[in-house]
């Protein structure tokens, strides 16, 4: 996990967590000391915080979650600031944030919020990327990187122009990680872009959400019904809040791990929807990361699903990395995956590990899939170091338009 000692911990994608809180706290990782100042902390940062009413606004009838292939407006993202979460990686996780600012804004224009202590930082990496010009820092208060999760997911209207940006109550993935400024992203861009906020009744992030476009949805038991975001709600409730504010008509369920993670497994990275009755699932059949049964579950899960239209789902199991050529590929919050890509106008954002023979696997498998699409692949490993992907740090604003 690195030398130094962070107070909190970035959002880890997917490596198992010790719970064990009696270790002396000089001899904890990141994520164990974040578990542990999260536990001491919940009620100060508040788990769960669902509206009272369940039922979805009326402002978000008539409209869906367009799949994330289909026009953007932008790309969103954040700029960390903040040596608390990340110490001495700080830099390399900005000079990665920057590269995938580039690779999108080739594509579509990308706007980064940047704190305001942290502006003279970006405009430097800004000025050594290629598409600079495509890539605006917006002055905003944030407490980390991951927009995916604390930005506004957006919906439009069916058969309209128009969009509501949905606030989902991001509370810091269950009272693990301070939060104050992050709360607060999800309003701020509805407010900048002058789009209308929706407060939805759920507590849950974007990472957690995997939608088509045609009413389905993908969606992890392990974050969406834990009670440190939705407490006493069960499945029922929690699914027609979601049918009802994302468009949706199908929910399919994947299993854990709760606790697995700081997230506690959100969906994107490990099922992905590739179009019309298509999905993509990560696999670790090696068990490299620990998560052989895990993987095999959502596969044999998914090919007993079948979509909104009643399609059985076609799965494109891609593998994990066996070996990452990361100094850090061996720490246990190593995020090393393919699912969590990113699409962006023509275009699609996927990471390299250094692992030749995987990395062209997951390149060649992504671009029969997406054969329209220019595949872009980058390393990112600081901030896989850290937990997260590139589709962790982005959020898409769909064009306003008539499908």
């Amino acid at each position: 996990m690195g030398t130094h000692t962070p107070i909190t911990l970035p959002t880890p994608m997917r490596a198992p967590v010790n719970t064990d809180c009696t270790t002396h706290p000089t001899a904890m990782n990141r994520r164990q000391l974040t578990l542990a100042l999260g536990a001491a902390t919940a009620f100060a940062t508040g788990i769960g915080g669902a509206h009272p009413a369940l039922a979805a606004s009326s402002d978000t009838l008539g409209f869906r979650m367009p799949d994330e292939g289909e026009p953007h407006e932008r790309t969103w993202m954040g700029f960390t600031s903040s040596t608390h979460i990340w110490g001495t990686d700080l830099n390399a996780v900005q000079q990665d944030l920057m590269r995938i600012a580039d690779a999108v804004a080739a594509f579509e224009p990308v706007s980064m919020l940047v704190n305001a202590s942290a502006m003279a930082r970006a405009e430097r990496l800004r000025a050594n990327a290629t598409h600079a010009a495509r890539i605006q820092l917006v002055s905003a208060a944030l407490d980390d990187l991951w927009l995916r999760d604390t930005g506004s997911v957006f919906v439009r209207r069916v058969n309209g122009h128009e969009l509501r940006a949905l606030d989902f109550n991001f509370n810091g993935w269950g009272g693990k990680q301070a939060h104050a400024n992050d709360a607060g992203v999800a309003a701020w861009m509805a407010r900048h872009t002058g789009i209308q906020a929706v407060k939805s009744s759920l507590v849950l992030e974007g990472g957690g959400l995997e939608v088509d476009g045609e009413g389905t949805a993908i969606v992890k038991e392990s974050c969406v019904l834990n009670p440190n975001r939705n407490p006493g709600l069960g499945k029922a409730a929690v699914e027609q809040s979601l049918k009802e504010s994302l468009g949706l008509t199908k929910v399919i369920w994947l299993p854990g791990p709760a606790g697995g993670d700081i997230t506690d497994a959100h969906t994107d990275f490990y099922a992905r929807f590739a179009g019309a009755g298509r999905v993509v699932v990560s696999h670790d059949a090696q068990n490299v990361y620990g998560e052989r049964t895990v993987t095999q579950r959502h596969i044999d899960v998914l090919r007993q699903s079948t979509d909104a239209k009643g399609r059985p789902l076609a799965l494109t199991v891609i593998p994990v990395p066996t070996e990452p050529a990361s100094p850090k590929a061996d720490s246990d919050s190593f995020a090393a995956g393919y699912i969590n890509y990113y699409l962006c106008n023509d275009g699609l954002i996927l990471p390299a590990f250094g692992d030749t023979a995987a990395d062209r696997f997951a390149r060649d498998a992504l671009q029969a899939l997406y054969p329209t699409r220019r595949l872009v692949q980058i390393r990112i490993d600081a901030i896989a170091a850290g937990g997260g992907g590139i589709h962790c740090t982005t959020q898409q604003q769909p064009a306003a338009m008539t499908r």
